[in-house]
């Protein structure tokens, strides 16, 4: 039946009165559908702040459980004076603890040479004129590379050769000019290949006369020309009163472990004597104990998101939380503060409250500043970083430790087919359904607003009849 106008035959007023009728079977469905689809989008969404907390949670977990400052060795470096920072140092996490005086006598060199007085008087003389090569050289090494030096090749004309050759290991040239006659132009080159044995050659390989003046030994390399003004030398300090060596200026595990590089040579004291620095190589407690607080903040910023979300108004006028009472979130809750308050058998501290962690009546940590009688909370946790670094790593990463068991509950919720995941897939086809039911309802009503246009349409026609008959009896009357 088609759906017509009402009322036009009888002049009632048909069509409000269906409305009226639709509205009063529409309203209470349609207000508890609504009550429905407001309660499962505050679940999804709650749900969704929930497992995002705990994921963030756990990531810092994750960073705990693995982090190198749990376990990493900090070297301090104490010197005589701030105007000198005779070396750096780095320390691999095997490292023993212990303290080292460490006077750096000498830093590793290259080769440097140079030209003799007035062997050039200016750097565009020709210093051959002969074609023949050079072969600059690095003891026995193999390290090598060979220039072809025209006749007529000026003196900065080599140098240049010299920087840009493509096979160049390190051997850098530049010319100082004296300004006087007796000294000329001095070509002076410099190797950075360090450390003794390691000596720059500069063979003459066709005894070229003039080249003579920059060679350090003729072809056959029986005769000696020019001398290093420097030779290559080893990097020398002492530890602990033994003299040590490195061809490089970087000390690898000359203490087992422990990498030291030289920067600068030591001061001297009034006495002309070396002055040593100190090598402290301990635990990098700052490190730690920031991860600690972070942890604390972490745990904290996690306990206030369900705090607010699984509360209850504490009156009429305020409303509960989106997830008030929800049993899966109390029970996060739960084991979350029964990890923290528990024991580590791995660990001698035992628990968190030994390095000043304390569990609160809200479910907060904090760092107290309460004196149980052992201390504060701030006392004690400074107390284990000093004296008892190793076993502060084990209360979070034995396996039995606190980040390895928060980090292990913590999965069982965020996995992607975890029971948080699990929880929103069930909301998520709780709102599908809602959608399903709301379209069979719009088509009850369709189906009842045609029933009642049925209805009034037979009682419009019929009262029109009514009318007429009436009309016409009056008019013959």
């Amino acid at each position: 039946m088609g759906i017509s106008s009402l009322g036009v035959g009888s002049g009632l007023d048909l069509e409000g009165l269906v409305s009226q009728l639709l509205e009063a079977e529409r309203a209470p469905r349609a207000a508890r559908l609504d009550a429905r689809e407001e309660t499962i989008e505050s679940e999804i969404s709650s749900l969704g702040q929930i497992k995002s907390k705990l994921s963030e949670f756990k990531d810092a977990v994750d960073d705990l459980r693995k982090d190198q400052s749990l376990t990493g060795r900090e070297p301090t470096i104490r010197n005589p004076s701030e105007d000198t920072e005779p070396f750096t140092a780095e320390a691999s996490n095997s490292a023993l603890t212990g303290e080292y005086d460490i006077t750096v006598e000498r830093l590793a060199s290259g080769t440097r040479i140079e030209t003799q007085d007035a062997a050039f008087a200016s750097s565009s003389e020709s210093v051959a004129d002969a074609d023949g090569s050079l072969t600059f050289r690095i003891g026995d090494s193999g390290e090598s590379f060979t220039l072809n030096i025209t006749a007529g090749t000026t003196l900065a004309q080599l140098r240049e050769q010299i920087n840009d050759a493509e096979d160049n290991f390190g051997i850098t040239a530049n010319i100082i000019n004296t300004g006087t006659d007796a000294g000329g132009a001095k070509l002076v080159i410099n190797s950075d290949i360090t450390g003794e044995g390691n000596d720059l050659n500069i063979i003459n390989n066709n005894d070229i006369a003039g080249l003579n003046r920059l060679a350090t030994t003729n072809s056959t390399e029986t005769t000696s020309l020019l001398s290093p003004t420097r030779a290559a030398q080893n990097a020398q300090a002492i530890i602990d009163g033994i003299t040590v060596q490195s061809d490089t200026n970087k000390f690898e595990n000359t203490i087992q472990n422990v990498t030291f590089t030289a920067e600068a040579v030591s001061e001297k004291d009034a006495n002309d004597n070396f002055q040593s620095s100190s090598l402290v190589i301990g635990f990098d407690e700052e490190a730690l104990e920031e991860k600690i607080r972070a942890f604390v903040e972490g745990y904290n910023s996690l306990n206030t998101e369900i705090v607010a979300l699984t509360r209850y108004g504490e009156s009429e006028l305020e409303d509960d939380g989106a997830l008030a009472g929800d049993f899966t979130v109390r029970g996060i809750q739960s084991g979350l503060g029964s990890i923290l308050s528990g024991t580590v058998s791995d660990s001698a501290l035992g628990g968190l409250f030994q390095i000043g962690i304390e569990l609160t009546a809200e479910g907060t940590l904090e760092i107290g500043s309460t004196d149980f009688g052992l201390g504060t909370g701030e006392s004690r946790l400074s107390d284990a970083l000093e004296d008892n670094f190793d076993e502060v790593s084990k209360l979070f990463t034995a396996d039995d430790g606190i980040a390895n068991k928060l980090y292990d509950f913590l999965d069982q919720y965020t996995k992607s087919n975890g029971v948080l995941a699990d929880r929103e897939t069930a909301a998520k086809d709780q709102r599908d359904q809602l959608l399903d039911d709301r379209a069979a309802f719009e088509l009850r009503l369709v189906s009842f607003e045609e029933t009642l246009r049925g209805r009034y349409l037979n009682l419009d026609q019929t009262v029109a009849r009514l009318q007429q008959t009436s009309s016409a009896l009056l008019a013959s009357l």
